[in-house]
């Protein structure tokens, strides 16, 4: 019986090591096929998880050279609707009451507060003179002056760059502005009267002739002579 045994145990002992270690269990990741070999599974999520991050950096250069393209787009469609940007948003604040002005920019350096304002929180809001349709939507029709940033919820940053594309866009025709109408009251605004007239030649003066006639018909205080001669 020992004898057995210990032949079993030397046989044991011939056999690789590796079969008496506990084999590995790899997980296969979600969409990949159970008939590749670990390392290309591995391989392959890195790979997926790059290229999203690619696309994903791409989605946000797409509208770069041209951000009126964005507006146009199934993407802002599906994600604002017919709405402009700044429909239904609401901003974080303590208290009931509002504050009066909104905060002055929603991204400092690397960080961004927890509710960024309508422009801040989508990349692809592009602020641009020629970004007709978006700056329409900052623009009232009744009085076009641009919206107060306490209805839009627009930071002060952002709201500065507003003013200025606004600005530049009429400028450059591609937004129109009212002009006041002022009616005509038949008043003459020819230069024909004197108050806008040529200013006159200068009179000539003989010998003796003071400029102003006025000067020489005054007359010295008999008294205060009567001193200074004293």
């Amino acid at each position: 019986m020992a004898a057995s045994l210990s032949g079993i145990a030397k046989a044991l002992s011939r056999l690789s090591p590796s079969l008496l270690r506990p084999s590995r269990v790899y997980q296969r990741p979600v969409g990949l096929s159970p008939f590749l070999s670990p390392s290309h599974r591995l391989c392959t999520a890195a790979s997926l998880q790059q290229d999203q991050a690619a696309q994903a950096a791409e989605a946000l250069l797409r509208y770069q050279d041209r951000p009126w393209d964005y507006l146009e787009s199934e993407e802002y469609i599906e994600k604002y609707g017919m709405e402009p940007v700044w429909a239904g948003y609401r901003r974080n604040h303590k208290g009931g009451i509002p504050p009066q002005k909104t905060r002055k920019t929603c991204i400092r350096g690397e960080e961004i507060c927890g509710n960024p304002c309508p422009v801040c929180r989508d990349p692809n809001v592009i602020i641009h003179h020629q970004n007709v349709k978006l700056l329409q939507q900052f623009i009232s029709p009744h009085t076009g002056m641009v919206y107060d940033p306490t209805r839009t919820g627009v930071c002060m940053k952002q709201q500065k760059k507003l003013q200025q594309a606004v600005g530049t866009a009429r400028d450059h025709g591609f937004l129109s502005f009212q002009i006041p109408y002022v009616e005509f009251s038949g008043e003459d605004y020819s230069n024909s009267h004197d108050a806008v007239g040529s200013t006159p030649p200068a009179q000539s003066l003989t010998a003796g002739e003071t400029w102003y006639r006025w000067y020489s018909e005054m007359a010295a205080d008999e008294e205060e002579v009567a001193k200074e001669s004293a």
